[in-house]
């Protein structure tokens, strides 16, 4: 299994407990899938950097996992068909250059 790391921005307007109940959904896509939910970070509700489907703020979720690729080509599908999900970017941690030591 390899490791990613998922941040995903929850529309604004959703309520807290439909927000949390999403939040737990999408973890639950993940381990349904036979991945492995490491660590879920809540960054909460932040301003855009620029307007997004006239929306000025979302909630800002960030979520360590382990997976195979077959199960995160069905996370990503399932992201992209959710109208609560404003906007996702999924990155492969293994593929992350080792930081070099100081000097």
């Amino acid at each position: 299994m390899s490791k990613y790391e998922v941040m995903y921005i929850i529309n604004a307007n959703v309520e807290d407990d439909k927000r949390t109940a999403l939040i737990e959904q999408l973890a639950g896509i993940i381990a349904n899938e036979g991945g492995k939910v490491l660590k879920t970070d809540e960054w909460g509700l932040r301003d855009f950097a620029y307007e997004i489907d006239d929306m000025t703020k979302g909630y800002y979720v960030v979520v360590n996992f382990e997976a195979e690729n077959d199960a995160v080509n069905e996370f990503d599908r399932l992201m992209r068909i959710n109208p609560n999900v404003v906007r996702f970017m999924i990155v492969n941690v293994d593929d992350r250059p080792e930081p070099k030591e100081g000097k």
